[in-house]
């Protein structure tokens, strides 16, 4: 199992930027793909972002592709989520999650992050 914390979340205008950060702990960190995922109040989670094992492939949302980047620096067991030209519609919990391929849904994920917010303002 991997445990999960996400950090990085906060209030910023729109057009800001932040960056998530997602450490993990335990053995098999660097065996898993990895996703964010984020979730508004009465909606449901939906996918963001993914990045495969060793890093080499990367997978998005239509409705952050070009403003998001997702990287891994497996030597620190994290995942970042760079967020640039940040909407109003992007505040959300976000949530880390580790399973065993990048997947868009929630179910191919077995472990997850508590999540960090993030709000921001118009």
């Amino acid at each position: 199992q991997v445990q999960l914390v996400e950090s990085g979340g906060g209030l910023v205008q729109a057009g800001g930027s932040l960056r998530l950060s997602c450490v993990a702990s335990g053995r098999t960190f660097n065996s898993y793909a990895r996703g964010w995922f984020r979730q508004a109040p009465g909606k449901e989670r939906e996918f963001v972002s993914a990045i495969t094992m060793s890093g080499s492939s990367t997978y998005y949302a239509d409705s952050v592709k070009g403003r998001f980047t997702i990287s891994r620096d497996n030597a620190k067991n994290t995942v970042y989520l760079q967020m640039n030209s940040l909407k109003p519609e992007d505040a959300a919990v976000y949530y880390c999650a580790a399973g065993p391929i990048p997947a868009t849904i929630t179910s191919a994920y077995r472990d997850w992050g508590l999540g960090t917010q993030v709000t921001v303002s118009s």
